[in-house]
C-alpha cells in the first residue's frame, strides 16, 4: 500500500496537484491549519469523509468566514445563495469519489455545486480522501462509483434510486456505460461526471491522503 501512495502522490504532482499524507483522520486538522488562513471565506460540499475529520467543526469555530449550507433554519433559496458565492470563496473543501494511481481525480454529483467549485472559481480547493478511495485506473474509478460510492450514499441521502435498492447500480454490467446508462430516477445523484486531470494552475487543488478508510 505504501508503494501505490507513493506512486499516487507523485502522479498528482505531475498533474500540478499538491499532494500531503497523514497517517490517521485525527492529524488532518492541524495540516489543515497550515493551508487556510485566519478570515478566510471557506465552505464544502457534502461529505461524509469531511465530518469524519472534523472539517466543518473547524470552519465553524469562528475563525473563518464559514459559508455554512447547513445552518439552523437556513432557506433553500439561502442554500442557493451559498452555491454561488463558492465560486469566490478562498477555499473549498470536498473529498473524492475515486482517485487514480496515475493522479486523477473522478468525482459525479447531483446538484453538481461540488464538481463546479473543483473545477473553477474557489482560490483554493483541499481534497481530503482515505486510502480506499485510491484505485488503479479509470475503470477501476468507475467501478468504485457504481458498487461503492453511489449506493451507499443514496442510501445516506435516502435517494429513490436503483442502486440504493440493489446496492449497484444497474449499469454495472455495462463497463463501457460511464453514465449510468438506464437509470432515470428523478432523485439520481450521478448527473455531472468529471475527472480532473493536469491542471493549467499549479497547486490550486491540494490533495491530503489519510491513511486509513474514510467515507463511502
Amino acid at each position: 500500500m505504501n508503494e501505490i501512495i507513493e506512486k499516487t502522490m507523485t502522479a498528482l504532482r505531475k498533474n500540478n496537484m499538491q499532494a500531503y499524507f497523514v497517517e490517521k483522520k485525527e492529524d488532518v486538522i492541524d495540516l489543515v491549519k497550515t493551508l487556510i488562513k485566519k478570515g478566510d471565506t471557506v465552505t464544502h460540499g457534502g461529505s461524509v469523509t469531511l465530518s469524519e475529520c472534523g472539517i466543518p467543526a473547524l470552519l465553524s469555530n469562528g475563525d473563518y468566514n464559514y459559508l455554512d449550507r447547513k445552518a439552523p433554519g437556513i432557506t433553500p433559496e439561502q442554500v442557493k445563495d451559498i452555491y454561488r458565492k463558492t465560486f469566490s470563496a478562498d477555499v473549498f473543501f470536498t473529498s473524492a469519489n475515486a482517485i487514480t494511481e496515475n493522479g486523477l481525480l473522478y468525482n459525479v454529483d447531483g446538484n453538481s455545486n461540488r464538481v463546479a467549485a473543483i473545477v473553477y472559481g474557489p482560490e483554493s480547493v483541499i481534497v481530503i480522501a482515505g486510502v480506499n478511495k485510491i484505485v488503479p485506473d479509470m475503470n477501476a474509478a468507475v467501478a468504485r462509483l457504481k458498487t461503492v460510492a453511489a449506493p451507499l450514499n443514496t442510501k445516506r441521502l435516502n435517494c429513490k434510486t436503483p442502486c440504493a435498492v440493489n446496492g449497484k447500480c444497474i449499469a454495472t454490467d455495462k463497463p463501457d456505460s460511464l453514465i449510468g446508462e438506464g437509470c432515470k430516477s428523478p432523485d439520481r445523484i450521478c448527473c455531472n461526471y468529471v475527472v480532473t486531470a493536469q491542471q493549467r494552475h499549479k497547486d490550486r487543488i491540494k490533495v491530503i491522503l489519510v491513511n486509513e478508510e474514510l467515507g463511502y
